[in-house]
C-alpha cells in the first residue's frame, strides 16, 4: 500500500529518526519475543501526525505481519494520572465485538525500557479522520447529515454499553463525578499553567457553584464516558458519495472513565462548530467540517441525543461551558509542552492563543446557556 493512503502520515519521519520511539530495533525484538510479529526484526516506524496528546505511530513489520498501530505519552509534562495506557488499553480490550467499534488491541508494554516510555499496540484500521473544510467537500450534504447523526447516535451507544457483560463495571465511580472532575482539572491546571489567564478563577467558582448531582448520582445516571469525544477522534469509511459514511472507530479513549454522560455531550458539542463561530472565537482546536452544508447544528444534535436516551438536556449549558473549563486546561497542558520543546509535528503553537477564548465562552454558556 502506498504511504499516501494512510492519513496524517509525517513522511519526514522513519526508522532512523522517530522522536519518542528511542530503540526500534528493541521495539522490534519486543514484537517478536512476546509473539506480535514473526521475525523480531526492526520495523518501520512513523509518526502519525495530528494527535495533540498521546503520541501514535504506524508501525510496519514487515510483509509477513499487519500493519500496527502504537500509542505512547507525550513526551513530556506529563501530568499525575494523565495518559496512562494500561487504562486506555483496557477500554480497548473491553469494547471489543460490541457496537462501539475500536481498534483490536494487540499488546500492553508497561516496561519504559523498550521504547523509552509505556505504549500499547492496536489494529490498523483503515479510515479517513475527518477535520478540514476540505475533508468535508468529500461529502456530499445528505452525506453530512447522515455523519451527524451517526455521530450522535454513536455518543449514544457509549453511554449505553452494558458495564457488567464488557467487565467495565469498576471502571469509575460515577457518583460525585462532576465535582470530582472540578477539582481534578483545576489541580492540573496549577501543574500545567504559563502565565496569568483573566476569567479563571471566577469561571471555576460559577462551575463550582452549579455542580449538578453533588448528592449520590449524576441527574443522568452514570455511564461509559469518553471523554474526549469529536468528530476527528474517528476512523470513516466513505464508499462514494451515493453511501452512507460508515464510522469505522472510535479512537483515543485516554480520558475514559465511569462518569455523567451529559459531560460527554458537552465537551462534544463545544468541539461541534457552526458557521460564524469564527467570527467571536478562536477555533483552531476545533474542526471546521462541521461549518459546511448538511451537517446538523449543535441543537439538533442535542435534540436527536435526547431522544435517543431520554435524557434531559436542559442543563446543557452548563455542562457545554465545564467543556470550554476542561478544553482550555488541556490545551494549556499541551502549550506548556510547546514552551518546553517537547511537541511532536505542527500547529502547537495554536493551542495557547484558544485557551482565552475557551474561558470567555465558557462564561458566555454560563450567562446566555446554548
Amino acid at each position: 500500500m502506498a504511504d499516501d493512503d494512510v492519513p496524517g502520515i509525517d513522511d519526514a519521519r522513519g526508522t532512523d529518526d522517530v522522536p519518542g520511539i528511542d530503540d526500534v530495533p528493541r521495539l522490534g525484538r519486543w514484537l517478536g519475543e512476546n509473539g506480535v510479529t514473526a521475525t523480531g526484526t526492526p520495523p518501520r516506524v512513523r509518526l502519525i501526525a495530528g494527535g495533540r496528546s498521546n503520541l501514535t505511530y504506524l508501525v510496519e513489520p514487515g510483509e509477513a505481519d499487519a500493519r500496527l498501530v502504537l500509542r505512547r505519552p507525550p513526551l513530556g509534562h506529563v501530568l499525575p494520572t494523565a495518559h496512562d495506557m494500561s487504562r486506555e488499553y483496557r477500554v480497548l480490550s473491553a469494547l471489543a465485538g460490541t457496537s462501539v467499534p475500536v481498534p483490536g488491541p494487540v499488546a500492553l508494554c508497561l516496561d519504559a525500557g523498550v521504547i523509552g516510555a509505556p505504549f500499547y499496540l492496536m489494529r490498523y484500521v483503515p479510515g479517513l479522520v475527518l477535520r478540514t473544510a476540505e475533508d468535508g467537500a468529500q461529502l456530499t450534504q445528505v452525506q453530512a447529515r447522515q455523519l451527524s447523526e451517526d455521530f450522535t447516535d454513536m455518543l449514544a451507544a457509549i453511554h449505553g454499553v452494558d458495564l457488567a457483560a464488557t467487565g467495565l463495571t469498576g471502571f469509575g465511580r460515577p457518583d460525585g463525578y462532576m465535582e470530582r472532575q472540578l477539582a481534578r482539572w483545576q489541580r492540573q491546571w496549577e501543574l500545567s499553567v504559563t502565565r496569568e489567564m483573566p476569567g479563571y478563577e471566577e469561571l471555576t467558582r460559577r462551575l463550582a457553584a452549579g455542580l449538578p448531582g453533588q448528592d449520590g448520582l449524576p441527574p443522568s445516571g452514570g455511564t461509559l464516558v469518553h471523554g474526549d469525544y469529536r468528530l476527528d477522534n474517528m476512523l470513516v469509511a466513505l464508499a462514494g458519495r451515493e453511501a452512507r459514511p460508515a464510522i469505522e472507530a472510535v479512537l483515543d479513549w485516554e480520558m475514559s472513565t465511569l462518569g455523567d454522560p451529559l459531560a460527554d455531550l458537552g465537551l462534544a458539542l463545544v468541539y461541534w462548530t457552526e458557521p460564524g463561530d469564527s467570527d467571536s472565537l478562536d477555533v483552531e482546536w476545533a474542526p471546521e467540517i462541521t461549518t459546511g452544508p448538511g451537517f446538523l447544528t449543535r441543537a439538533e444534535i442535542a435534540g436527536r441525543y435526547a431522544a435517543a436516551t431520554g435524557r434531559d438536556v436542559s442543563a446543557l449549558g452548563y455542562y457545554m461551558a465545564f467543556g470550554c473549563f476542561k478544553l482550555a486546561v488541556v490545551l494549556e497542558g499541551i502549550h506548556a509542552r510547546f514552551l518546553q520543546h517537547k511537541t511532536v509535528g505542527e500547529g502547537f503553537e495554536k493551542e495557547g492563543p484558544a485557551v482565552a477564548s475557551l474561558i470567555q465562552r465558557a462564561h458566555h454558556l454560563l450567562d446566555e446557556g446554548v
